[in-house]
């Protein structure tokens, strides 16, 4: 008999499923860019998917990110419900700005998305190809105005190894940076600059309602159902892919760190997330544990050294 009452009680223990974590994600920037759409895309997906019954999603702008990496370093220690979002433009904030925090004093979880870069325009402009652009900057750095994200960030960057590219300097490069997705768009719709870089799938939905015009994309090859050239075939050597990643607070343990990984992995694998991937444009560049680790020094190193020759970093 006890050993009956006993065996029921253990299946009883094992039927009773996990409580799914808490989690609050933060974006390091202000909404409407990259980051806050994959914060709010994680939202969605992990609710919808029954990964977490509970995720909020906080704005921190500033500094390519560096502002909510530091607030994010000194208040969500220990806790493992705290995520945040960056990628390849805070690593570059963090060289370009000096921060006294980095990608170190996290935890690292995954590598989650790919994007190509997109060169626009508004309509409104008489600029129709990358080679009417290209000319303008030769002919007058200065004169021509990009509007992106954060100074040294992936934005910032393309820009550089365009200017390169082309034959120009790209310290005398004109960049104006924003915080923000949506203050970089206005920027480009209101024709206050004169051409705009970001992520293709931010400007895709303004391609498509006709109020931007597509000049190039930094992909190696054509990308599919995507009218515009790659700046390799329009004669210039420049592929860069943007990427983004979540992280977890500093200071967990090992049974802490696992338990988000295992549920952030639940995220990749699941349907809502890859319809999601799909629907936006981002590519699933899915990388995780110890090889993302690996990775992201190996990334650092790179960016670190094209900062260096685009002049960002002394």
């Amino acid at each position: 008999m006890m050993r009956f009452i006993l065996a029921s009680l253990v299946a009883g223990v094992l039927s009773v499923p996990a409580v799914a974590a808490d989690y609050t994600i933060l974006a390091p920037a202000a909404p409407g860019g990259g980051w806050d759409q994959t914060a709010r895309t994680m939202q969605e997906v992990m609710r919808a998917e029954g990964i977490s019954d509970s995720v909020q999603v906080q704005n921190v702008p500033g500094a390519g990110g560096t502002v909510g990496l530091a607030q994010f370093v000194a208040s969500a220690a220990g806790d493992p419900s705290q995520l945040i979002v960056g990628g390849y433009v805070m690593v570059g904030a963090i060289l370009t700005n000096g921060s006294p925090v980095s990608l170190d004093d996290v935890t690292p979880i995954a590598r989650l998305t790919g994007e190509y870069e997109a060169i626009v325009v508004p309509t409104s402009s008489p600029i129709q190809t990358i080679d009417e652009l290209v000319e303008q900057l030769k002919a007058d750095p200065g004169a021509v105005s990009w509007a992106g994200g954060s100074a040294g960030g992936t934005d910032h960057i393309a820009v550089g190894l365009l200017a390169k590219a082309a034959g120009v300097d790209p310290t005398k490069i004109n960049y104006i940076a924003f915080s923000g997705g949506g203050e970089a768009m206005a920027a480009i719709l209101g024709s206050q600059v004169t051409a705009g870089v970001s992520g293709l799938g931010e400007f895709l939905p303004q391609v498509q309602a006709g109020t931007m015009r597509l000049l190039a994309v930094t992909s190696q090859d054509r990308i599919e159902g995507v009218d515009a050239p790659t700046l390799v075939e329009s004669g210039y050597d420049v592929v860069l892919q943007n990427w983004r990643m979540v992280a977890a607070a500093p200071g967990l343990s090992d049974e802490q760190k696992a338990a988000v990984l295992a549920d952030i992995e639940k995220l990749n694998a699941s349907q809502g997330w890859q319809e999601a991937l799909a629907t936006k444009g981002w590519a699933n560049t899915y990388l995780a544990g110890a090889e993302f680790e690996e990775q992201l020094a190996k990334d650092t190193a790179a960016t670190d050294a094209i900062l260096r020759e685009i002049g960002l970093v002394k």
